[in-house]
């Protein structure tokens, strides 16, 4: 039965071994269960959240996933509207990732608010004024414009697609996908660039206050080129690691460096971007508001080091790895760079939310310490399991690597 139901000149392993596999990913699983409950029933004092970090590791992994999230919908931008054929071996993959990183983003926020069941007051009792509302808005939309992309693949299923109906409901998504890719793109960019805005206006928090252009910070404009650039890289990424487990080629090396050269050069961009907001700001913005910009990296562990570890080691050095031939022709180095993409971008999402909120404002407060507890790493990293399963249920009912078959013959 589950032989007939795996896509059509493909080997997959036995369903004992795929089942113990789904069962070793179910304990990690249960733990995270387990402390989301212990949010939603006890509140949010299970965390260390207090009221000078109401932003935390919750925060920060949303963001995070939000941004690696960007593969589904950059990927589906040059394949469909920019007609980069090469691409369809892997769009497929970078949507199924899209969604996992998208629910992921959504369930965490459910647990963040601590009374999920009010959720739907975001959209009645929308805040127009809000950032944060147009997130909510264009993350949902999104998210449901995803799960149209995905249901192609479902229907792609051998023992579905056998059937005459689903066949042709499967054709014509596949027509309409230019047009759903452009709703996807829209949707995305401007969820990913109010993200960026909302520290970007905090006035009253000048490490992350900006200037920029009309309405828009320049935090705006750097989370939206950060995200498109990262958000290939976590594709590929994943499918290394998914290489790794299965012990087969996916995707032709080809496929990879196109893609790696497209996320090198606008990692590359955002990089001097970064560096000339960095200057301006230091030197002008933070200066105008009587703010030294040394005391905002006087209290530990957010030193001087952090600016050169998030803007030289996880993005001056993988930029130029992508970007370079001899660099992305090299799978260690190539791996490699999109690993350290991949971190710059959370450490980017942790200074811009959780330093912010520890470094002083008034001369009379005090640096604020904080350290995610278990309950908030346990249901963090509740996605990742789930995500894992996923992919893995993906992988094998679904024909999500066109090039599998050439690339394994029998």
């Amino acid at each position: 039965m589950d032989s007939a139901l795996i896509p059509e000149g493909v080997k997959r392993c036995s369903f004992k071994k795929f089942a113990i596999w789904i069962g070793v990913l179910t304990i990690p699983t249960l733990w995270g269960i387990y402390a989301a409950l212990l949010c939603w029933g006890k509140a949010l004092n299970q965390t260390n959240l207090n009221d000078n970090f109401p932003f935390g590791f919750w925060i920060v992994a949303d963001l995070g996933v939000i941004a690696l999230g960007a593969g589904a919908f950059f990927t589906g931008f040059l394949r469909y509207i920019l007609k980069i054929e090469e691409l369809k071996n892997i769009v497929n993959f970078a949507v199924v990732i899209g969604v996992i990183c998208y629910a992921s983003a959504l369930g965490i926020l459910g647990i963040d608010v601590g009374q999920p069941l009010r959720g739907w007051f975001i959209f009645w009792h929308a805040n127009v004024h809000s950032m944060l509302t147009e997130v909510a808005f264009c993350i949902t939309c999104y998210f449901m414009v995803l799960c149209i992309e995905y249901v192609p693949l479902v229907l792609e299923n051998r023992r579905i697609d056998a059937y005459r109906f689903f066949h042709f409901l499967s054709h014509r998504f596949h027509q309409a996908m230019p047009a759903i890719a452009a709703i996807g793109v829209f949707l995305s960019f401007f969820h990913q660039g109010s993200l960026g805005g909302v520290p970007g206006v905090l006035y009253g928090r000048p490490f992350a206050y900006r200037s920029g252009f009309l309405v828009w910070p320049w935090t705006f404009f750097l989370f939206i080129l950060s995200a498109i650039a990262c958000g290939p890289c976590f594709t590929l990424l994943i499918t290394w690691i998914t290489e790794k487990i299965t012990r087969k080629q996916l995707v032709k090396k080809s496929v990879k460096e196109t893609l790696a050269k497209i996320a090198g050069w606008l990692l590359a961009s955002y990089i001097v971007l970064k560096i000339i907001d960095t200057i301006y700001w230091a030197s002008s913005t933070a200066p105008r508001v009587g703010i030294n910009f040394k005391s905002f990296y006087a209290n530990q562990p957010y030193g001087i080091w952090v600016l050169i570890t998030e803007v030289g080691i996880l993005g001056i050095i993988p930029a130029i790895i992508l970007i370079t031939k001899q660099g992305r022709s090299n799978s260690a180095l190539l791996i490699l760079a999109s690993f350290l993409n991949c971190a710059g971008i959370f450490m980017n999402r942790w200074i811009m939310t959780v330093q912010t909120l520890a470094v002083p404002v008034m001369p009379f407060d005090k640096f604020a310490s904080y350290h995610p507890n278990w309950q908030e790493w346990a249901t963090t990293l509740l996605p990742v399991w789930i995500g894992a399963m996923v992919i893995s249920l993906s992988y094998r009912y679904l024909p999500i690597f066109p090039q599998e078959r050439e690339l394994n013959p029998a």
